[in-house]
């Protein structure tokens, strides 16, 4: 059930119909279908025989995150777009509430049926898995519309309408770092390794260079953490034969000139964003345009670079739509959460520092952990919950109760 749940709410980030009024018809019911079931996965694990006994820690993590999302609803006072920024600041509200479902879901699992095999690495690289199958099907049954051309028609990249190819390959990176968690505790390990190769594929088809760097940083990332010498000169001695051919057909597109440029620019972002803090962001310079809001009208124009709908960069759209005050509250956000993932066991500490990665390498240069609504907000909220909660030794004598007569077999303290 946790499996579906992810898959649907992951999917419903999606633009699956060209027609804009069916899109928000599946991503309402999705959303909200989603947010139900985690709901009552979590109690039917309250009814089966848990008790909700645990207690939040890293406080400022998630008080911080509450700060941002209050920040940003007190925002619509001023900004510029309201039915935007209230769209946004809903969606990124309902998809907390999600996780935090979600996640208590897996602690209370943690807590009470120990040597279940529920993981959430697991659960993420499958509901990833499934969907970039979705996509490569697609790719040969509909190209037109899993497929997208770039640059003038001349590149073609996997994603199309449905998906901005960086945010595929982003997600394509998240599924690798929960699969690599399996081959470590060789959870079916040809399998898994298979099932890798796949997202790779599909990452490769993506064009995203953002991506690959993401991916080849959990690979790097994972061989740091692994005793297995084998496996470290296997994957080693791989990345060496493939890297290379990666870098010259993704990175520098075959060596043309026009593009080992765009590379330099970062495809024009780097002009937009000076663009962004020497012309917009003195108008509105504290406390922004409003919650997603880059500027006063729809689109940011520079006199120097394309006109823009967002930053491409997380930090710097929070800057333009909460100012300095909202990235001062999202830069102490963002080390109270590292700060928290370094304080658990090894083995969480390690999966969450993996999703992290392509996570936030995303977030440097497309919508990012802060942007508008994306399934990378979805999996950074997965990890602020999932440093928050403990377990809570005291109970009430109604869920000391509840216990005895589901879980008879448990000691209660």
């Amino acid at each position: 059930m946790l499996l579906a749940i992810m898959f649907i709410m992951i999917a419903a980030f999606f633009s699956w119909s060209e027609n804009v009024i069916i899109t928000r018809v599946i991503k309402v019911f999705a959303r909200m279908g989603m947010l139900g079931a985690s709901w009552l996965v979590y109690i039917k694990i309250i009814n089966y025989g848990a008790a909700d006994s645990l207690k939040p820690q890293n406080i400022l993590a998630i008080g911080l995150y509450l700060a941002y999302l209050g920040l940003g609803l007190a925002s619509f006072l001023w900004t510029s777009d309201l039915g935007v920024s209230a769209l946004q600041w809903f969606m990124t509200s309902q998809t907390l509430i999600f996780c935090y479902f979600f996640i208590k879901s897996l602690y209370l699992l943690d807590e009470y049926f120990p040597g279940h095999n529920v993981r959430l690495y697991n659960i993420l690289g499958n509901s990833v898995l499934i969907i970039i199958v979705i996509f490569l099907a697609g790719m040969w049954l509909s190209p037109d519309d899993f497929i997208r051309y770039t640059h003038g028609g001349t590149e073609p990249r996997l994603g199309g309408f449905i998906m901005n190819p960086n945010e595929l390959g982003m997600l394509a990176g998240v599924g690798v770092a929960g699969f690599l968690f399996d081959v470590k505790r060789n959870h079916q390990k040809w399998l898994t390794i298979f099932k890798i190769l796949i997202l790779f594929y599909a990452l490769y088809l993506t064009g995203s260079r953002s991506s690959l760097i993401g991916a080849v940083f959990i690979i790097l990332f994972y061989i740091k953490q692994t005793n297995n010498i084998r496996l470290k000169l296997a994957i080693i001695g791989g990345m060496l034969l493939v890297l290379p051919v990666l870098v010259n057909t993704i990175i520098l597109k075959d060596g043309d000139a026009d593009r080992v440029e765009e590379v330099l620019s970062m495809t024009g972002r780097l002009p937009f964003w000076q663009g962004l803090i020497n012309e917009g962001l003195p108008r509105e310079p504290w406390l922004g345009f409003g919650f997603m809001r880059i500027d006063y009208n729809d689109h940011f124009q520079s006199r120097h670079s394309y006109p823009g709908l967002m930053t491409h960069n997380t930090f710097m759209q929070v800057l333009m739509n909460l100012g300095f005050v909202g990235l001062m509250i999202v830069f102490f956000q963002l080390i109270f959460t590292f700060r928290g993932i370094f304080q658990e066991e090894k083995e969480k500490k390690l999966m969450l520092l993996s999703i992290m990665i392509p996570v936030m390498i995303n977030s440097f240069t497309e919508f990012g952990i802060f942007g508008e609504s994306n399934f990378g907000i979805l999996f950074y909220q997965l990890i602020i919950l999932y440093i928050v909660f403990k377990r809570n030794p005291l109970i009430t004598p109604s869920q000391r109760l509840h216990l005895k007569m589901k879980r008879p077999d448990l000691q209660i303290p």
